[in-house]
């Protein structure tokens, strides 16, 4: 972990226990020439701009009065929700994932594929089980959970 996202997590960690929110991933990364610190958050039934906002000013606030600054490069702060394809990181987001459809790529093909979308329908602390339609068949596959590389949830078309 980037001292940058280490420092950005303990400072943004209070404001969200006091306003009963989840800190969901932290980015801190270079698009062209701009820097982006990137803040995702949620609650039960979703978080709204509104709260967003919130965050985001307590956690400025916060940053700025920090000294030495921890972040010594102009950038952007973006504060928002992880959105509907919201990110499987931690071992809850995989548990409220369950008989949820999921999009998995892998480290190394399992099966011929290295990317699997389908419905989480098993889990536990080594393996997860995905239903997926391969043309017009149900198929199951196991992954260990250490070949991930990514996951988070999908939307079935």
């Amino acid at each position: 972990m980037s001292t940058v996202v280490k420092t950005v997590t303990e400072l943004v960690t209070p404001i969200l226990k006091a306003n009963n929110f989840e800190l969901v991933d932290i980015e801190f990364v270079k698009e062209g020439k701009s820097w982006y610190l990137r803040v995702f958050i949620d609650k039960e039934n979703g978080i709204n701009i509104e709260e967003c906002a919130l965050v985001s000013d307590q956690l400025s606030e916060k940053l700025d009065s920090c000294d030495p600054d921890p972040i010594p490069q102009a950038y952007y702060l973006e504060v928002s929700s992880p959105g509907a394809e919201r990110p499987l990181k931690k071992a809850r987001d995989f548990e409220r994932a369950m008989n949820k459809y999921i999009h998995v790529s892998l480290y190394q093909q399992l099966d011929g594929s290295k990317v699997y979308e389908g419905t989480l329908i098993a889990l536990n602390d080594t393996d997860l089980t995905l239903e997926y339609m391969d043309k017009t068949r149900k198929k199951t596959v196991k992954i260990n959970r250490k070949q991930i590389a990514q996951a988070r949830l999908a939307i079935k078309f």
